[in-house]
């Protein structure tokens, strides 16, 4: 096992898999930060917050593609809640590119929040994509939907992106990348 590795590799599947328990944990409490900082910014109005929140989700996100995703804080304390539970295996390849829109999100986000605090004119931009964020982040930790995963699916599709070797499924198979075309 690599310590430089988005997934691993397990006995039975020829590809990358992440635990689907772990994600959806870590996805719970994303979720939860983002409502913080939601709740703060936008209703309070205590902006200091909001950049505080991106700037942990974005380093979350940098630890988890460009190292591991298992040394990912998020990841790490949803281990912690789930480490008796059956893992669920899930192609990693996907989720790595999900995770990658959530980089570039949480990116976005803490430069624009930084800038809210001397300006209040990026709020609006700011509220729009916080509320993008807790609407992925919802659907993935409530129904088990990564809708990152599903749009990797659709550009591999319309051939956007290369065809896996390996035929991953997403979170709850639901939905197989199809490699036959």
């Amino acid at each position: 096992m690599s310590l430089f590795s988005f997934g691993a590799y397990v006995e039975g599947i020829p590809y990358k898999v992440l635990d689907e328990r772990r994600l959806r944990g870590s996805a719970g409490i994303m979720f939860l930060l983002g409502i913080i900082a939601f709740i703060n910014g936008f209703i309070l109005q205590q902006y200091i917050v909001i950049p505080y929140i991106s700037g942990f989700l974005l380093l979350n996100f940098i630890i988890g593609i460009f190292i591991n995703p298992k040394f990912a804080p998020t990841i790490f304390i949803a281990h912690v809640f789930v480490r008796k539970q059956s893992r669920i295996y899930f192609g990693a390849i996907q989720k790595k590119f999900a995770w990658s829109l959530g980089l570039l999100l949480s990116l976005v986000i803490f430069v624009l929040s930084l800038y809210l605090l001397q300006d209040e004119s990026y709020f609006d931009s700011v509220c729009m994509l916080c509320l993008l964020c807790l609407v992925l982040l919802f659907f993935e930790t409530a129904f088990g939907i990564c809708i990152g995963c599903k749009l990797y699916n659709v550009f591999v599709y319309l051939k956007l992106f290369k065809k896996p070797a390996e035929k991953p499924n997403c979170m709850g198979d639901s939905c197989d990348v199809d490699t036959s075309q």
